[in-house]
Formats: C-alpha cells, structure tokens, sequence
C-alpha cells in the first residue's frame, strides 16, 4: 500500500539480475480495493509496475513472491491473486520451480514469521520448492543494535504508519535474496 514491498522488490531484482544470464521481471499483483477505501487509508497511487495475470507464472522458472501482511498473513490482494492459479494447480505447470518470499509488516509483532509459514501453503500446493534465505545473508542476520525486518524466511521490513521506509540492512537483504534465489534457479534449470 505505501510501497515496502515495491522497494524491496526492486532490491531484490537487482539482485537476481547481478547473476549473469537471467532475466528478471518484476510485477504486481491486481488490487482488490476500491479507490475510495484507499483515499480514507491514504494510499499513494499504484506504480506502473506491470499487473500480472496467473497464467503468466508458467512462464518463469522461478519466482520471489512479496506482499505486505495483514493479521499475521498475506494481504488478501496476494491471495485473491493465488486464489485464481487454480488452473495453473490442476495441471501442476508451477512444481518443481524454485520460489522465495519477502513481506512488509506495519510492526515488530505484526507476523514476519507467520505470514511466511502462512504463504508457505501456498507454495506446497502448486508442487513448488521453497527457498529460505536462512542464515546466508550472514552478520545481517543477527543485526540487534537497530529495528530490521526479515528472517530466515525471507527478506521483511517493517513500515510503521508507512513513514518508515526500509533501512540499508533490510535493501541489502533483499538485495541478498535476489542473487541467492537467482543462482538457485538457474542451477536447477541448467541441471534440467
């Protein structure tokens, strides 16, 4: 809604695109709330970041899906947007591709971890290969002197009211994730 996740995307594309020969696309999922709602939550208006449509997720070999969570779990633009991949599960077009996740919560307990597990099912059903971060970002990992989102499970920010914008840390964490889940795919499609 105020653009976390956009700017970690765009870390995170800088990142996959750093690992030479793939090609990176970044895109946004539609949005379910009328103008009028989000005149009163004081929304900013959209980028113009493509709109994706399900059927053009068979076309990746591997994917870094983020959103922004709401009560401990992906907004439900995300899922609404999952939700309409049902032809896409019935033929199976998404196993076997790697797919990390990265999120935004408005707070420390807003449900960074939850929201992952959550999302994680969403994953599994499609047949596709979660791909952590784990602890390969390093000394950022166990950063304790400042506020950073992010954990194992991916890359995170936390946005506050939305005047808090990501931190250095958390860009380059997402920045890591990208490269990390770029070289993975791209191992995996070689060794195909």
């Amino acid at each position: 809604m105020y653009g976390h996740v956009e700017k970690l995307a765009e870390e995170i594309k800088k990142g996959a695109s750093s690992v030479e020969g793939v090609e990176v696309k970044l895109w946004q999922v539609p949005e379910t709330l009328n103008e009028e709602v989000l005149g009163k939550m004081s929304a900013p208006p959209k980028s113009d970041v493509p709109i994706i449509t399900p059927n053009e997720l068979a076309e990746a070999d591997g994917f870094v899906f983020g959103f922004p969570t709401r009560f401990g779990m992906m907004a439900a633009q995300f899922k609404a947007f999952l939700d309409a991949t049902g032809g896409l599960w019935r033929t199976q077009q998404l196993a076997g591709k790697p797919a990390g996740i990265f999120y935004s919560t408005g707070s420390q307990g807003g449900g960074q971890e939850t929201t992952a597990l959550t999302a994680i099912t969403q994953l599994v059903h499609h047949g596709m290969i979660f791909v952590p971060i784990g602890y390969t970002f390093g000394a950022g990992m166990f950063e304790m002197e400042h506020v950073k989102g992010g954990s194992p499970y991916g890359a995170g920010t936390f946005a506050g009211d939305g005047s808090r914008q990501p931190t250095e840390l958390e860009l380059g964490q997402a920045y890591h994730q990208g490269q990390y889940i770029a070289t993975i795919t791209k191992k995996l499609k070689g060794a195909a």
